[in-house]
């Protein structure tokens, strides 16, 4: 479906026009777990795509993943793909839209086959690729013993002594070698493990393009990688998760983002950000701006396995009508190391909620944390971190958030407290005693629904080498 880009075509400004050349239409489906459906359906119904990425997975998804393939070997994956494909499969088989997503999780391969079950019940022919190999928990024994030292990204901790006999799982973030291999095998439907998020899109441009991991490909793959980075996380680009909140049209109807990507004689890629007509939301160079910086240190050092790209030297151009040309996109090689998270279990959480009435809320409020330290060291609870949390007061801003001049001007407050503690017991007699302090403490203190304990999984983010990780690549036909 991909097309031919017209020179200075309609809302293009002067002078940023694209010249000719190959475009590739990309839509973003989904931008993590629980993401709404219908938007993606629309895109797939009426959006004229070649492609739809759909990504699934946050930080700590893979470990809580890989703890239920532990229970159930045929479990592991993101369900909600599977109704993703249910819905999208017939329009998008019959538009020639194809579906990359990385709801694979810890069990690509289980994913792919609840997908064929689906589309042999719709009566719908469709192939799977199914990328695999960051799941790299075997390897890790042979890289320490290879001499590699693993760093923790956040703390500096060297090794993995403190962890090792906890470790439940380690997860490499993949590129898109595997996608676009997938595609090139001609995979209807691509499904990953922990891949980038961008690399959802990276995949199908390189495919599109015959882009290689060597020059003159960097720029473009780099680009891939900015274009990636601006759709990936879907509706936050048009219009969610904005400070403009006020002025966003319709927010209960927010588009996806389409992103119209052409190869320019020469090899510069270009690309627009749109979203469907009569959705709503907004795109505008505010709005990708917006995004742009999300969940970046570095702009000048965007790293990701494919590409390292330069947020500093893109230009954007309102073209009007919910269009943005995004241009002078580029970057560097991709780095030679992979990061990975090693997901280990450290301990059990207890959770309470208490809602604490005016008058002297406040007040009411730090005596129950005092009578919960008091009463936690009594039960010889020993926490590893006990945390009070006053909602509407200091939740979200922590110490940073100013204290009310007027305290009993605060007509009610929620107290949240959460203690890790080592053993399961612990936590057990800690969730008990959070109730107890409706009874036994000031008048007007009231509870929510007790939340059950649980384990914890924590993550150690490190990096190996990328020469350690092997990318394999299969496909199946319903």
């Amino acid at each position: 479906m991909g097309g031919v880009a017209q020179p200075g075509g309609p809302g293009h400004a002067e002078g940023t026009a694209p010249r000719a050349g190959r475009t590739v239409r990309i839509g973003s489906g989904s931008g993590y777990w629980g993401s709404a459906l219908e938007p993606a359906l629309d895109l797939a119904e009426r959006g004229h795509l070649d492609y739809i990425g759909f990504d699934y997975l946050a930080e700590l998804t893979m470990s809580l993943l890989q703890r239920e393939r532990l229970r159930n070997p045929g479990k592991g994956y993101i369900e909600d793909m599977v109704e993703m494909v249910r819905s999208l499969l017939p329009a998008a088989i019959r538009n020639g839209t194809r579906l990359v997503a990385n709801g694979g999780g810890a069990n690509p391969l289980g994913a792919a086959e609840r997908a064929l079950a689906v589309a042999r019940e719709l009566r719908l022919p469709l192939r799977v690729g199914v990328v695999e190999g960051d799941d790299i928990l075997v390897q890790l024994p042979r890289l320490e013993a290879s001499g590699w030292e693993f760093v923790n990204l956040d703390t500096g901790e060297r090794g993995l002594d403190g962890i090792r006999d906890r470790i439940v799982a380690a997860h490499a973030y993949l590129g898109a070698e595997g996608i676009a291999e997938a595609l090139g095998a001609g995979a209807q439907l691509v499904v990953t493990g922990r891949v980038s998020d961008n690399a959802l899109y990276v995949g199908p441009l390189m495919h599109e393009f015959g882009w290689r991991y060597e020059e003159p490909y960097w720029d473009r793959i780099a680009a891939a990688v900015t274009v990636g980075h601006l759709i990936e996380c879907a509706e936050m680009v048009t219009g969610g998760m904005t400070v403009r909140w006020r002025e966003t049209p319709d927010p209960w109807n927010l588009g996806y983002p389409i992103a119209e990507v052409t190869e320019l004689p020469g090899g510069r890629v270009e690309a627009v950000i749109t979203k469907l007509p009569g959705t709503g939301g907004r795109v505008d160079s505010w709005s990708v701006k917006e995004h742009l910086v999300y969940e970046v240190h570095d702009p000048r050092k965007y790293v990701m396995p494919d590409a390292v790209a330069d947020f500093t030297r893109l230009r954007l151009t309102d073209l009007g009508e919910d269009r943005v040309l995004v241009r002078e996109m580029g970057g560097g090689p991709r780095p030679d190391t992979l990061k990975v998270q090693i997901g280990y279990t450290d301990g059990w959480i207890a959770e309470g909620r208490l809602g604490v009435s005016w008058p002297y809320a406040l007040e009411k409020a730090r005596r129950i944390e005092e009578w919960l330290r008091r009463r936690l060291e009594m039960r010889g609870v020993r926490p590893l971190e006990l945390r009070f949390d006053r909602v509407g007061v200091d939740m979200l801003h922590g110490e940073a958030a100013p204290w009310p001049d007027d305290e009993d001007a605060v007509n009610e407050i929620e107290l949240r407290v959460a203690v890790r503690t080592r053993t399961p017991e612990e936590a057990e007699t800690a969730r008990r005693e959070f109730f107890l302090a409706t009874t036994w403490g000031p008048a007007g203190t009231g509870w929510g629904a007790p939340l059950r304990t649980r384990q914890v999984i924590s993550l150690f983010p490190t990096l190996v080498p990328r020469e350690a990780v092997e990318v394999r690549v299969r496909t199946l036909d319903a």
